[in-house]
């Protein structure tokens, strides 16, 4: 499943899979793809909800997934989608082939990222495995409760937590597959994967997918 995965930069995710070709916060991409059956945004931040870059990997029977309070800033991509279905934090759903569950994601010490927004991470079950998609989130009580097999965590601190704490959330949630993120480009240095790995303890094996 691991190899199903890329990574554009920042949060932006690609994840190949029965159901479709599965974006996360699509941004910075480089071609006309229109391959996407699912995209799904965390929250409303230039870097994470890309009209331009939503717009490129669109086809007419893609379902975009939004916060339900980005609901009405949803509709400036809607003629690009076949359809839009807003959720809420801690919430299980199936659209189609993809079943997901939500996960609150907001800050717990920076005003970046309020919990009052209802901004989402995402588990994504794709075959017999749960991909956690953090979003823009620090080490919170709902995030160490995850259950997961492979965690894409933001490591680049300023809006999320930085490299050590993402390293002691992987520590705590123990999926078999962590995969540093959000880093090296707007925020953060190339070196915090680095530090990132580092930090994070056997057996839980760091792969990188971002390329500098």
């Amino acid at each position: 499943m691991i190899d199903n995965i890329t990574v554009n930069t920042q949060n932006s995710i690609r994840i190949s899979s029965k159901a479709g070709a599965i974006y996360i916060d699509p941004l910075e991409i480089a071609d006309e793809k229109h391959d996407a059956g699912y995209i799904l945004i965390t929250h409303d931040h230039y870097d994470h909800f890309s009209k331009e870059d939503i717009r490129k990997v669109a086809k007419s029977d893609s379902i975009l997934v939004v916060p339900e309070k980005m609901s009405g800033k949803a509709q400036e991509v809607a003629d690009a989608v076949g359809r839009i279905e807003t959720v809420k934090p801690s919430v299980y759903g199936e659209l189609g082939g993809l079943e997901f569950e939500t996960v609150p994601a907001y800050n717990t010490s920076k005003p970046f990222h309020p919990k009052s927004a209802e901004w989402v991470g995402y588990i994504l079950k794709i075959d017999d495995k749960r991909i956690y998609i953090a979003g823009d989130t620090d080490a919170t009580d709902e995030a160490k409760a995850v259950k997961c097999d492979i965690a894409m965590v933001p490591v680049g601190g300023t809006y999320t937590m930085d490299a050590k704490a993402a390293a002691e959330l992987v520590n705590t949630i123990r999926p078999d597959i962590a995969v540093p993120v959000h880093y090296g480009s707007i925020v953060g240095k190339p070196s915090d994967g680095d530090v990132f790995a580092a930090n994070v303890k056997s057996p839980v094996r760091v792969v990188f997918k971002l390329q500098f």
